[in-house]
């Protein structure tokens, strides 16, 4: 069987959350086995060959890939979730996304200096919530060596709050 065409099983949905909006779901390509393998085989390959130790995964459909990634790389995870959810000892940082403001956390012991970590996401649109996450990886004294993503919204520039870190994305829209 050759690679599959993954942006086949992104479905856009216009005018959600607001009017103006198109969300890119990719729903349809987790509930597919063989596309959501080759997405996983395939995000991994993007940093092939650097020692990981732990991949942070974001909330919510960032825990989804980045769960398989560090199984697939048999590293640790840690996770970044929305504000209130984290029952231990908490850093939190504020952002901008497009449609509003919010607050991120980790815990305070989720990562230990000098691990090397790659942080996982479906989508980048303005890049709010990723560059809340590097600072908090950072905060940490975590190293991190870049940001693996399934999708690139070009549109909205949110490459360009991610100066000097590392990102590669599988598709652009």
């Amino acid at each position: 069987m050759g690679k599959l065409n993954l942006k086949r099983k992104i479905r856009s949905i216009p005018n959600w959350p607001k009017k103006g909006v198109i969300f890119r779901d990719i729903t349809p390509l987790l509930q597919d086995k063989k596309y959501f393998k080759q997405a996983i085989d395939d995000l991994t390959r993007l940093f092939k060959g650097q020692k990981i130790d732990k991949i942070v995964g974001i909330d919510a459909r960032g825990f989804l890939l980045a769960a398989a990634m560090a199984y697939k790389l048999g590293t640790g995870i840690a996770i970044i979730r929305k504000k209130g959810k984290l029952p231990h000892k908490t850093l939190s940082q504020d952002y901008t996304l497009e449609y509003g403001k919010a607050t991120v956390e980790i815990h305070n012991d989720a990562i230990k200096k000098g691990e090397r970590v790659l942080i996982v996401d479906d989508v980048i649109a303005t890049g709010g919530t990723l560059e809340a996450a590097v600072k908090l990886v950072n905060r940490l004294k975590g190293n991190l060596l870049g940001i693996a993503l399934l999708i690139n919204l070009k549109d909205l520039t949110g490459l360009k709050k991610l100066k000097g870190v590392k990102v590669k994305y599988l598709m652009e829209f």
